[in-house]
C-alpha cells in the first residue's frame, strides 16, 4: 500500500454538499493543516435542495477556521468540459467521487439520470484521471451490488453479477470501469461499498428520515416485506472515518512478469457488520423521537404502521463483511443504532424546530 499524506494536497470531493460528501469535507477541513479541497455538486432537486444549502453552510463555517482552502463549484460530473477544466486548473492529487444519483426505487422510473451521473459522470472522472494523473481515486460503490445474494455476510470476494436494480447495475459498472482504467493507465483506485448510511442531515428519501417525517405529519409508514428485513445500518461518522483512512492508503503500483501494470485496484465494504431487524430499528427510532421531543410520549405508533410486501429492486438482507477494511486500514464501524438514531433525532428536533 502506498501511504499518502493528505496535507498540502489538492483534493476533489464530488457530491459535496451531499450527505456523505459534506461530512467528509468538514472532516478534511478540521483535520488537515494545509492544502485545498474542491467540492463539486449540481445541487439537483432529487430531494429538498435546502438541505444541501444547509450542509454547504456547515462546510463554509468549518472553512472559516481551517488552514485548508475550500472552493465550491456548482456543476455536474456529467459535464465533461467542466470536469476537464477543473482537473487542468487544480491538478488534483486525490479524487473522492461521492456524486451519484442515489436511490433504488427512483431508478425504476428515472433511468436516464442514473446513466448520466453514475456511468457517464464516472467515465468523465476516469478520463480526467488518465490525462491528469492522480495519486488516488476513491469512489463510492454500494451494498446494492450484492443483489439478492443468499450468502451472508457479504464479502468482496463474492460474485456480484446479478443486480436487481438499475442503481446497483450502475455501481457495479463503476467498479468494472475503474478496474479497466487501473489496468490500462495505472490509476490507483479504491471502491467502497457503503451499507445503508444514516445520520443527522441525511437523505430524506432514506427510510429513517422519511418515516420520521410521515409520523410527524400523522401519516402511516409502510414497512416493506412485512418487516422481515435486515439491514447493516452504518452511521455517517463511521463511513467518513473509513473514507478518510482509505484516502491515505492507495493500492500500490506494480508491474507483472509481462512488464505491464498489475492494476492498482481495490474494493472494500464499509458496513456495521451487525445487521438489524427492521422492526427493532423502527422501535428504536420511535423511542428516540419521543426522547428528543419530536413526538409525544403517548403517540399511537401501532396505528401508524402498515406492513406491506416487498418493493421491486429491494433486497431482504444486507450484511457487510468488513474484515479486509480492518486488516488493511485498522478500522471497523462501531457506532450502534441507539447512539446513531439518538444523534439523528436530536438534530431533527433542532433543524425543524
Amino acid at each position: 500500500m502506498q501511504k499518502i499524506d493528505l496535507n498540502n494536497k489538492t483534493i476533489l470531493v464530488t457530491g459535496s454538499p451531499g450527505f456523505i460528501g459534506a461530512n467528509l469535507v468538514i472532516r478534511l477541513l478540521k483535520e488537515l493543516s494545509s492544502g485545498t479541497v474542491v467540492s463539486l455538486d449540481n445541487m439537483n432537486n432529487y430531494y429538498d435542495p435546502a438541505l444541501k444549502e444547509y450542509r454547504l453552510g456547515l462546510i463554509e463555517k468549518a472553512a472559516e477556521s481551517s488552514p485548508v482552502k475550500h472552493v465550491f463549484v456548482k456543476g455536474s460530473i456529467g459535464d465533461k468540459v467542466l470536469v476537464d477544466e477543473l482537473f487542468s486548473t487544480y491538478h488534483f492529487d486525490v479524487v473522492v467521487n461521492l456524486a451519484a444519483q442515489a436511490g433504488v426505487r427512483y431508478s425504476i422510473d428515472h433511468p436516464d439520470v442514473y446513466i448520466e451521473s453514475n456511468i457517464i459522470g464516472f467515465y468523465n472522472l476516469l478520463e480526467a484521471c488518465r490525462h491528469n494523473p492522480v495519486e488516488h481515486l476513491v469512489y463510492a460503490s454500494s451494498s446494492s451490488v450484492y443483489g439478492g445474494n443468499k450468502k451472508v455476510s457479504f464479502s468482496t470476494d463474492d460474485k456480484v453479477d446479478n443486480p436487481v436494480s438499475l442503481y446497483a447495475a450502475t455501481k457495479k459498472s463503476d467498479e468494472l470501469l475503474a478496474h479497466a482504467y487501473s489496468k490500462l493507465y495505472n490509476i490507483p483506485s479504491t471502491g467502497l461499498r457503503f451499507f445503508t448510511v444514516y445520520g443527522p442531515a441525511g437523505r430524506p428519501d432514506m427510510f429513517y428520515y422519511s418515516a420520521t417525517q410521515k409520523l410527524v405529519a400523522g401519516k402511516t409508514i409502510q414497512i416493506f416485506n412485512y418487516g422481515d428485513m435486515r439491514r447493516d445500518f452504518t452511521f455517517i461518522d463511521d463511513i467518513v472515518e473509513g473514507v478518510y483512512r482509505v484516502m491515505q492508503g492507495a493500492p500500490e503500483k506494480k508491474n507483472g512478469e509481462d512488464g505491464l501494470p498489475i492494476p492498482p485496484y481495490a474494493v472494500y465494504n464499509i458496513g456495521g457488520g451487525q445487521p438489524e431487524n427492521l422492526l427493532d430499528y423502527i422501535s428504536t427510532l420511535q423511542e428516540e423521537l419521543v426522547r428528543a421531543g419530536v413526538l409525544p410520549a403517548d403517540y399511537d405508533f401501532e396505528g401508524h404502521r402498515e406492513l406491506v410486501g416487498m418493493q421491486a429492486g429491494d433486497v431482504p438482507v444486507t450484511y457487510a463483511d468488513s474484515e479486509a477494511l480492518e486488516r488493511d486500514y485498522g478500522f471497523t464501524p462501531k457506532i450502534g443504532i441507539r447512539e446513531g438514531l439518538r444523534k439523528f433525532c436530536e438534530w431533527y428536533a433542532e433543524y425543524y424546530k
